[in-house]
């Protein structure tokens, strides 16, 4: 896959707006220069069934029309139903095998990873790219691991995992720096822009300072 798709990686729901239209936030976010989206609807009042599943078809519209990937969170039905580009799951979600059997050819398969042991398992399975956190305290997950820093991307890329990375995990505009700086391609973000006062000039922001960074 191509690796500038990570650049800047949103992950969003409902619950992650504050109280804002989840496609006027995305779109915003599209308008400043993100170039993922991770469709992430967990969280105390997240939607389900119905409504989860039109807001996933809304957002994967606007995805769609922008040439903006559209990843869905640990949920391969759904992933399948709105015809997305892909999965992302957890150490503790489905097992990598099962959503490699069950997801159409082509579609891509992004893993979370906490140590280098985790990055080589997922890399060996086949995974297009992993999502390394956390960088820094956060409070948007509640099963949040142990904090290990941008350390834990240097020390993938030590062991020459050469795989796609994106940091996850507290990333601000003003960290970011340290994480692309030790080795990932780019930022996954949530609250740092989905909470912002203007999504579009918090994206954009990221934006540039990934241009800095690897340009």
């Amino acid at each position: 896959m191509n690796r500038d798709w990570l650049s800047v990686y949103l992950v969003m729901g409902s619950v992650d707006c504050n109280g804002r239209d989840p496609r006027d936030v995305l779109q915003e976010a599209i308008s400043g220069g993100i170039t993922f989206f991770q469709f992430r609807e967990k969280g105390t009042g997240a939607k389900v069934g119905m409504e989860k599943r039109k807001l996933a078809r809304e957002l994967r519209e606007i995805c769609k029309r922008h040439n903006i990937p559209f990843i869905v969170n640990d949920d391969i039905d759904l992933a399948l139903e709105v015809k997305a580009d892909g999965v992302h799951i957890g150490q503790e979600d489905t097992s990598f095998s099962v959503v490699e059997e069950r997801l159409a050819p082509g579609m891509i398969i992004g893993v979370s990873c906490h140590t280098v042991e985790e990055a080589a398992a997922a890399v060996d399975d086949g995974a297009d790219y992993i999502g390394v956190g956390p960088m820094y305290f956060t409070s948007t997950k509640k099963d949040i691991r142990e904090v290990k820093g941008p350390e834990v991307i240097s020390e993938i890329r030590k062991a020459g995992l050469t795989v796609p990375i994106v940091g996850i995990g507290g990333i601000t505009v003003e960290n970011a720096e340290e994480v692309l700086e030790a080795g990932a391609n780019g930022v996954a973000v949530i609250s740092a822009i989905s909470k912002a006062e203007s999504a579009k000039e918090a994206a954009a922001d990221f934006s540039h300072i990934h241009n800095i960074v690897k340009n």
